[in-house]
């Protein structure tokens, strides 16, 4: 059975008694610290469940009316509402905080997208905060687009890479792969194009963008 040497016996009775003083001379302070902390907690939960929850319920029971015009591809009245129901600008500015608030960011810049506003498009796309890889590859490759239609090719560069990263599945990956290639090419960098396009063709053999893959990547290998 090992002993403890009696001089780190000394040291360690020092340590914890410094300990115990630190706790008796500050005992109303870590006290105080305790009590703020659960308060806290109760504060978080009482804001949860009778404030953030109502008004999560409330703005999903808006959005409604606003998801299916934009289903419909009637932009402006899914941007602005109509007769009385609210357009998903109207659920961001009222419902900021909550889910339904936060996937409206990424239904106005889809429609905004597609009106060619392309700046509004990228404002809402980055306030989306997304947990869905799926959702939020989209919004990734959905500014691109829109950095594109801009000819801001370096941006369009760097959100066609988060998509394809985001995304990592056979259906929006080999797309964006694509878009990618295409933006090499209009920046004149055929390298990295062909690279992209020959990585969508090992990768994703069989998705559809892949079926004529080989005629992009001979056309760019064609200029290196």
């Amino acid at each position: 059975m090992s002993k403890t040497p009696e001089n780190a016996k000394i040291m360690l009775n020092d340590d914890f008694g410094q300990t115990g003083k630190f706790v008796r001379e500050n005992q109303k302070s870590l006290l105080f610290i305790g009590s703020a902390i659960i308060a806290m907690i109760i504060i978080y939960i009482i804001y949860q469940k009778l404030y953030l929850g109502p008004r999560e319920v409330k703005a999903a029971n808006q959005m409604y009316v606003a998801q299916d015009f934009w289903a419909k591809k009637d932009w402006d009245k899914a941007i602005k509402g109509d007769a009385g129901y609210p357009g998903f600008e109207k659920i961001v500015a009222d419902y900021s905080n909550t889910k339904a608030a936060n996937m409206a960011y990424f239904y106005l810049g889809v429609a905004y997208l597609n009106k060619g506003e392309y700046r509004k498009a990228i404002d809402n796309f980055n306030e989306y905060r997304g947990d869905d890889s799926m959702v939020a590859a989209e919004a990734y490759g959905d500014t691109g687009d829109a950095y594109v239609e801009l000819k801001d090719y370096d941006k369009a560069q760097t959100y066609f890479k988060k998509a394809v990263d985001k995304s990592k599945n056979k259906f929006l990956s080999p797309l964006y792969l694509k878009k990618l290639g295409l933006v090499f090419e209009a920046q004149n960098d055929n390298k990295s194009a062909a690279e992209a396009y020959k990585s969508l063709k090992s990768d994703y053999p069989e998705s559809a963008e892949a079926q004529n893959i080989d005629e992009y990547i001979g056309r760019v290998e064609a200029k290196l």
